[in-house]
C-alpha cells in the first residue's frame, strides 16, 4: 500500500472517530474540549506501540503518550537507539476516560476496531503492548488467547503470532510506562525488558 493511500486510510479514521457520537466517552470529550488522540509516528513503521488510553495532556493536545509517562517512554526508545519518529505510537481507547480510569470492556468495543485498521494499514511487524488491556486484546485479536497471563509473567518475552497481516508479527507486552512513572526501579526494569526490542531494530 502506498504512503498517499495509507495517510487516506488513517485521516478516515481520525473523521470517524472525531464523530463517534456512539462512543461512551464522546459527550465527556466535547464537554472538555479534548480532542480524540488517533495515533502519531511513521505510517510504515515495522515496530508499533500500543496503549491503553489517553490521558489528560493526551486529550489537550491529540498527542499520544506526550505527558509523564510519554517521557519515560521517550527515554526507553533513546535507550534502544531507536528514534520515535521511525515508530508508530497509538492506545486501544482513542478518547480519555473520565479520571484516567481503566477502559471499559464496553469502550474496547467501541474503538477496537479502529485500531484493528490501524494494524492492517501500517502493517507492523512488531506489536508491542503496553499494559495489560492493550496486551490481552492483542494476544487474542492475534490467536494467543491461552498465553494471556499477568503481566508481570509475560513482560520482555516474544510471541510470534498468527500470520494474519499475510507476514508473521511478533508481540512483545511490556508494561505500561505510567507504572514507572512514580518507580524508579520498574523504570530499570522496563529498561531491561525494551532491550528485547534490539534484535528487531
Amino acid at each position: 500500500m502506498d504512503k498517499q493511500k495509507k495517510e487516506e486510510l488513517l485521516k478516515q479514521i481520525r473523521d470517524e472517530v472525531l464523530n463517534l457520537k456512539s462512543s461512551p466517552l464522546y459527550s465527556y470529550r466535547v464537554a472538555n474540549n479534548y480532542y480524540p488522540v488517533i495515533g502519531q509516528g511513521n505510517h510504515d513503521a515495522k515496530i508499533m506501540f500500543i496503549g491503553e488510553a489517553p490521558g489528560r495532556n493526551e486529550a489537550e493536545s491529540g498527542i499520544p503518550f506526550c505527558g509523564a509517562a510519554g517521557k519515560i517512554l521517550d527515554e526507553l526508545l533513546a535507550s534502544i537507539g531507536l528514534p520515535r519518529s521511525e515508530v508508530y505510537i497509538t492506545n486501544i481507547l482513542k478518547d480519555r476516560p473520565p479520571e484516567n480510569r481503566d477502559p471499559l470492556p464496553e469502550e474496547i468495543k467501541v474503538y477496537a476496531p479502529f485500531l484493528d485498521r490501524q494494524i492492517e494499514i501500517i502493517q507492523p511487524q512488531v506489536i508491542v503492548t503496553l499494559g495489560r488491556f492493550s496486551t490481552a486484546y492483542i494476544l487474542e485479536k492475534f490467536g494467543l488467547k491461552n498465553e494471556i497471563k499477568p503481566i508481570s509473567q509475560i513482560k520482555g518475552k516474544v510471541f510470534s503470532a498468527n500470520p494474519l497481516l499475510g507476514h508473521a508479527v511478533k508481540i512483545i507486552p511490556l508494561y505500561h510506562p505510567a507504572v514507572a512513572v512514580y518507580n524508579n526501579n520498574v523504570k530499570e526494569e522496563l529498561k531491561k525488558d525494551f532491550q528485547v526490542i534490539k534484535q528487531f531494530l
